[in-house]
């Protein structure tokens, strides 16, 4: 184990073993080697775990924590309570790193004082690499916190933030959570005023379509009730603040978004659980105004002839819903 590291990298592992290789390999080769990296087997089947050990083995660096299944948010958690380096920032197993990420960001963090460092990132899909700017309107932990929930990223990947903050103001990553436990984390410490700054660089590389026991490639009743939970939490969390009316509809337009993609309601299914969520999504700033109508009109009894609209479009122009 390294003594005294500046930064700690937290990696939540489960069924990685076809991209982790790339992903901690990346870390490794950092132009900045004060740091430690956490990679959290969360009770992964496949080889996932011994590829930690042989790391582990390899560099003193690297630090294996072997758990039972609890999910990416318990993982998170599991390294955030295990890391020792001055700043923490997470890097999930299907993604990977520019080489001199760490180092930038640590000298920025230092030379600004930032409890929270922002930094842009890429998001690959296939061949195509897209560049996602972060820079924050202003950089006022309020505003900030509204922006998470128009513009800005909710990940923790592109956030290098000083550990201490966690303990000072009691934030970790909430139980039972299977996504957003990031958006809900961030958005828990913005709420203690604390100090952000931004580096106009992106450094981290998000894939979007290798990991397909990701969260979002699959959907059931249950992730229809799991975000309807995040509805009443993020709004507990975000009461009292400017940003929830923003939360609310963000949150509404989440569980509307998500039920129409998935295709397994019927028409009058959708309307009875969706329809209750429309007036706050309609204030939903989306730009993809002709989605937002297919949703409209969705919720007050059309779906399944919008939905057929929508991928007779996908199938022709390619594009996304």
């Amino acid at each position: 184990m390294l003594e005294n590291p500046k930064v700690s990298v937290i990696v939540p592992v489960y069924k990685a073993e076809a991209y982790l290789y790339r992903c901690v390999d990346s870390l490794l080769v950092q132009t900045f080697t004060n740091f430690e990296i956490l990679l959290i087997d969360d009770g992964s089947p496949d080889r996932s775990g011994e590829i930690c050990d042989e790391y582990a083995r390899k560099d003193t660096r690297v630090r294996v924590f072997h758990k039972e299944n609890g999910g990416v948010s318990s993982a998170r958690q599991c390294g955030l309570d295990n890391a020792v380096g001055e700043y923490t920032i997470h890097a999930d197993p299907d993604d990977w790193v520019e080489p001199d990420m760490l180092e930038e960001l640590y000298i920025k963090a230092i030379e600004s004082g930032a409890d929270m460092l922002i930094c842009d990132f890429f998001v690959n899909a296939g061949n195509k690499q897209i560049y996602c700017n972060q820079k924050p309107t202003v950089l006022d932990h309020e505003r900030v916190m509204c922006e998470l929930f128009q513009h800005l990223h909710g990940s923790c990947c592109n956030k290098l933030i000083k550990r201490a903050c966690y303990n000072i103001y009691n934030v970790k990553f909430p139980e039972n959570f299977s996504f957003c436990e990031d958006l809900y984390t961030n958005v828990s410490l913005l709420k203690n005023n604390i100090k952000i700054a931004y580096i106009s660089n992106a450094y981290y590389h998000y894939v979007q379509d290798i990991n397909l026991n990701s969260i979002v490639k699959t959907y059931s009743i249950h992730d229809f009730e799991y975000c309807k939970m995040l509805l009443k939490k993020f709004s507990k969390l975000t009461s009292g603040t400017s940003c929830f009316d923003l939360c609310v509809c963000n949150m509404s337009y989440l569980i509307v978004s998500r039920a129409f993609k998935a295709n397994i309601f019927t028409s009058v299914e959708f309307k009875n659980k969706c329809g209750k969520y429309r007036k706050n999504m309609l204030a939903y700033e989306c730009r993809n105004s002709l989605f937002m109508y297919a949703l409209n009109l969705s919720c007050i009894g059309y779906y399944k002839i919008v939905y057929s609209f929508f991928v007779i479009i996908k199938k022709i122009y390619k594009v996304l819903i």
